[in-house]
């Protein structure tokens, strides 16, 4: 009998991706704080700016996404043609993985780094190697003894999900150094709007500095059009021409480049946006702080939360104790995590809410 198409070394190695649980059984208005999206929603010009795009479905989009890519590159100074749009910051990962890796190469990243980048390091057929962190961080010697002959690409999330944690410019620019010029230095910046440090840089002058690194963002976090698939690299002129290459021709629908276009005009939505998030990021740390629970320092809309291993006071048990309440957390024991959750940042009412929860958890006999 005929065998059966057989799919591509490594792609059976897969896991499926597997996002943050949106509901709970049995309850109405859940606070959904597993994903890291933005409390405060998206900007009413994207929400009109979408809404518009209604009697033109039946036209392609622009393909080069020119219009954005002219916004982006006004708002960061930023050369309009060494930018490329995608279906979320995620396909632009796998791209990069699809064109330069494959069988044979490997594929670094943190161990705690955002999992996509073992799903695109296998779907392109190439070896993922996860290097330890120290403290729940990058350690760029780590990273760079790790380097090998047949290494093609570094993935770094800075800041990471789910640690909350990053690499201040200096380190950014050694672990560059320290890297052969053959080897790719992606910067997966998806957090950079809400981070406040002044020690910070989200790529753009290492890119600038380099022709082997490229940096990611994403609409998906503070701009809050994450249902739309929508995010975009900033890179040297070729590696875009590579990803213009290997992207779809119409790979970003007409509303999300509509609704990314008006975002970017409403700078003044984001500033409440980082406001909301740099308010709440202190006051939830401090209030975990006061009740002795554990919260790593974080950068992101997100916290990352350490439980005891005992019984009933575990991870597992105040995730239980969370979703009782109407709250859902996200369980990171896929990230090589068992002991943690971690929570977005949510509305006022919600985070009150959650600190209640949280205390009320602490203090169960």
């Amino acid at each position: 009998m005929p065998g059966q198409p057989e799919p591509r070394p490594r792609i059976l190695e897969i896991s499926p991706y597997v996002g943050g649980r949106a509901s709970i059984d049995g309850q109405e208005n859940a606070i959904k704080l597993s994903s890291n999206e933005s409390a405060l929603g998206p900007s009413p010009r994207a929400l009109e700016a979408y809404r518009a795009q209604g009697d033109l479905l039946a036209r392609y989009p622009d393909g080069g996404a020119s219009e954005l890519r002219e916004a982006l590159g006004a708002l960061h100074r930023l050369d309009p043609e060494r930018i490329v749009c995608g279906a979320g910051s995620d396909e632009l990962l796998q791209l990069l993985c699809k064109a330069y890796a494959g069988p044979g190469d490997e594929v670094l990243f943190t161990e705690h780094g955002f999992l996509v980048y073992r799903l695109a390091t296998l779907a392109a057929g190439a070896t993922p190697v996860a290097v330890p962190e120290t403290d729940l961080c990058a350690n760029v010697d780590a990273i760079l003894n790790a380097v090998g002959e047949t290494t093609r690409i570094v993935f770094l999330a800075n800041p990471n999900n789910p640690t909350g944690s990053y690499l201040p410019r200096a380190e950014l620019r050694r672990l560059w150094e320290g890297l052969p010029s053959s080897v790719l230095l992606v910067v997966d910046a998806a957090y950079a709007e809400f981070v406040s440090p002044s020690d910070y840089d989200p790529g753009i002058e290492l890119v600038d500095a380099a022709e082997n690194v490229i940096m990611t963002r994403t609409f998906s976090k503070i701009y809050a059009l994450a249902s739309l698939r929508l995010g975009w690299a900033y890179g040297p002129p070729a590696i875009i021409g590579v990803l213009n290459r290997v992207r779809g021709p119409f790979n970003v629908s007409g509303a999300a480049l509509a609704a990314g276009v008006a975002a970017v005009g409403d700078q003044a939505h984001i500033d409440r946006a980082r406001a909301h998030n740099d308010k709440w990021l202190a006051k939830f740390s401090a209030a975990m702080a006061d009740i002795g629970v554990t919260c790593v320092p974080s950068v992101g809309n997100f916290v990352l939360l350490r439980f005891s291993n005992e019984p009933g006071r575990d991870a597992q048990a105040a995730d239980n104790f969370l979703g009782a309440r109407g709250i859902i957390a996200r369980d990171v024991t896929n990230y090589g995590l068992p002991d943690y959750l971690r929570l977005s940042i949510g509305l006022d009412q919600e985070m009150e809410t959650v600190i209640q929860a949280m205390t009320d958890f602490t203090r169960r006999s």
